[in-house]
């Protein structure tokens, strides 16, 4: 089983517009042939684990949304940013100001939010508004350490029939107005392709990744040394194929044109 003449042992597979297209009024629609791919993946013996940017869910929705749609994973093989924050929060002893989707508040629940020294933003929706946003900025400008972290960095992703504004333009509305980076917890940061790394037990030359986000997915990947992969669904468009810094090592129709690839 190899690609490009290396082995693969390992996938990193996102979820939204790899697996199922988003919707806003229900779980969404499978994409072709991915259920039947992912079930050849396991059967080959290739281990996956599902790197998702996803921060309007829970682990334990997204999951229960996959199994309603078809998909048979485990819960613990879905990597989310919002349970990695959590983690991060824990270790550095942070109190966010958060500024997140209400449906994954649960996922911060126990963390300390009093007194905040830090802000968490992720894809908050309708929170996004100028209210909220300037109240996170003025958590920001209490302090030049006061860190900002943004839960992934998506321009945008596709939802029903059109795109929509990922957490990314308003990371950058926050690190333009209070003159300081945000550390991104998420797809494309190096970091979290490392744990995808370390959930697998494999190195990266070992490794695909296969998304739909020709930077996030493919160019974030890339950077941590793993090949990557693009899919024609989901967000693709048809100006990714010759983007002018990412180079996707294949690009494939869907999921199952790289499985068909790999097992081939």
């Amino acid at each position: 089983m190899s690609f490009n003449g290396s082995p693969v042992q390992g996938v990193l597979c996102d979820i939204t517009g790899v697996l199922a297209e988003s919707s806003s009024e229900s779980d969404g629609v499978v994409v072709p042939g991915s259920i039947e791919a992912i079930n050849r993946l396991f059967e080959a013996g290739i281990k996956v684990k599902f790197v998702t940017n996803e921060s309007a869910r829970t682990r334990a929705s997204l999951h229960a949304k996959l199994t309603r749609l078809g998909f048979t994973i485990n819960i613990e093989d879905i990597l989310t940013p919002s349970l990695a924050m959590v983690v991060l929060l824990k270790e550095q002893k942070l109190r966010p100001h958060l500024l997140v989707h209400k449906n994954v508040m649960e996922d911060f629940r126990g963390v300390e939010t009093e007194d905040p020294n830090c802000v968490v933003l992720g894809d908050a929706v309708d929170e996004f508004s100028y209210v909220n946003l300037n109240t996170a900025f003025q958590v920001l400008l209490k302090s030049s350490s006061t860190q900002l972290f943004s839960l992934g960095k998506g321009k945008f992703y596709k939802e029903d029939s059109g795109l929509s504004l990922d957490v990314g333009p308003f990371t950058a509305a926050l690190e333009f107005a209070s003159e300081r980076k945000a550390v991104i917890c998420g797809k494309p940061d190096k970091t979290f392709f490392h744990a995808g790394l370390t959930a697998l037990g494999l190195e990266a030359e070992k490794v695909v990744m296969v998304g739909d986000d020709i930077v996030s997915d493919v160019g974030g990947a890339q950077a941590a040394g793993i090949r990557g992969v693009q899919v024609r669904t989901g967000k693709f468009r048809p100006s990714d194929e010759n983007h002018p810094l990412v180079k996707p090592d294949l690009i494939v129709d869907n999921l199952k044109g790289l499985v068909d690839t790999i097992l081939k």
